[in-house]
């Protein structure tokens, strides 16, 4: 009865929509497991279950009284589920069916804490001014250059607020990979960390490089398939806090070790490391002559470099403003000063000191029969695994995070960065239907 009591006293007022929306949220995830398991068996469309859920919402939007005492119930429930999270860093902190979410940005390892994380993207917002509000607005010279020269700031920002969400949504391995009809979304990411490991020679006792290593997802699965030792460096010291512990859990610390530094100063010496590679990584360089000249030093002479960069292709019109758009939402969207062409990375590697041997786009048959697009993982597919990465498995994600930092469990901001990620989404999807953007343009070169 107090309950109840509670919940007409908040009918009508601003607690109203939170309650809607947290009872609502709550809801969707207790029972989503059989719901996802019964819509599969149906055969039931996208379209389909949206309007299931626009009926959930209107039954919660016409019985306040009710939706409004589940809210009562489930606030208190989630001071306790949802208390800054300990985790675990063995790749299944995420894996939770209830609850996964509300570890996003709040756990005990994060760098930033309370306010610092809405400093953090306020000021990258800041390096992206006018971004989706005036086509061409982040394309000029000018703020090209104001991202360039705050790059380091820019990526620090970008994956302090990313990280989590990345891996809850996609897993540890942050990129991309061609897929074949019969493959699985893992079995594709994997076959392309892997086809690195052929390219490069990679076996035991050698010392690998990974430019730009993000929480270290590729250099486990490369390390385990090739028995290379591997050591990467990113700039944010949170994923180096998580790869390092991830590698731990996983028993690999023998094999694998995360740094922090930047890629555009490597920290070691002349002649380190047999082999280099970097998985979507170098699209966030400034200047990749000075990249590439870094990897190059740190090689043994005949060294090989192997990689998948970020370019728009030769589809791309810089005259066509829907282009545009979607070149600077990706951009945006993924801390990046401006993408390259294929030429330009070529360019790049042979001024550096490099003899390109390959290079070409793994995606060249994304709309061939037997492929699914690299972009139809963001479409997702109504599966357990798939959810998260859909459209609507986005949105549940999105309303959930709105309630957690409405109810100041979430750190504020929280919901600009998840808002920010599901519009790239869109960009992405749009720019690999219209084959103006790849994200794995593959190079593989050798140290002149």
């Amino acid at each position: 009865m107090a309950a109840l009591r509670l919940a007409r006293y908040i009918e009508g007022s601003y607690w109203e929509d939170l309650a809607v929306r947290f009872a609502f949220v709550i809801k969707i995830n207790l029972v989503g497991v059989q719901l996802i398991n019964k819509l599969i068996n149906m055969s039931v469309t996208t379209a389909q279950v949206e309007q299931i859920i626009a009926k959930a919402t209107k039954f919660t939007e016409e019985n306040p009284v009710a939706v409004g005492a589940s809210a009562v119930v489930a606030l208190a429930t989630s001071i306790f589920l949802f208390r800054r999270s300990n985790m675990n860093r063995d790749g299944a902190d995420y894996n939770s069916t209830f609850g996964a979410a509300g570890k996003i940005l709040n756990n005990a390892d994060h760098n930033l804490k309370g306010s610092e994380f809405h400093d953090s993207i306020a000021d990258y917002e800041n390096m992206f001014s006018g971004a989706r509000q005036e086509t061409g607005a982040i394309t000029s010279e000018e703020s090209i250059e104001v991202r360039k020269k705050k790059y380091a700031d820019m990526v620090n920002h970008f994956y302090n607020l990313v990280t989590d969400f990345y891996e809850y949504g996609w897993g540890q391995s942050f990129h991309f990979g061609p897929r074949w009809h019969n493959e699985e979304f893992m079995e594709s990411i994997k076959r392309a960390e892997y086809h690195l490991c052929s390219r490069l020679g990679m076996k035991p006792g050698m010392k690998v490089l990974d430019v730009g290593c993000g929480v270290g997802g590729p250099m486990r699965n490369m390390a385990i398939f090739s028995g290379s030792n591997i050591e990467g460096i990113t700039i944010n010291n949170y994923q180096v806090k998580v790869g390092n512990k991830n590698n731990a859990s996983n028993g690999l610390s023998h094999l694998c070790k995360l740094v922090q530094g930047d890629f555009q100063n490597l920290p070691w010496a002349d002649g380190y490391f047999d082999a280099a590679y970097e998985i979507e990584a170098t699209c966030h360089s400034p200047d990749r002559v000075v990249t590439f000249g870094g990897v190059a030093r740190v090689l043994k002479k005949g060294g090989l470099f192997a990689g998948y960069d970020w370019v728009v292709t030769d589809k791309y019109n810089p005259d066509n403003k829907d282009h545009v758009r979607i070149k600077e939402g990706i951009e945006v969207g993924n801390g990046l000063p401006t993408l390259a062409t294929p030429e330009h990375i070529v360019d790049c590697l042979e001024k550096a000191g490099f003899e390109v041997l390959d290079h070409y786009d793994a995606n060249k048959g994304v709309h061939d029969a037997n492929q699914l697009p690299w972009y139809e993982t963001l479409n997702g597919k109504l599966t357990l695994s798939g959810f998260r990465m859909t459209h609507l498995g986005r949105m549940v994600t999105h309303s959930f995070v709105w309630t957690l930092e409405l109810l100041r469990i979430a750190p504020a901001g929280s919901t600009r960065v998840s808002a920010l990620l599901n519009a790239t989404a869109i960009d992405l999807v749009d720019g690999g239907k219209d084959e103006i953007f790849t994200p794995s343009y593959f190079f593989v070169a050798r140290k002149k």
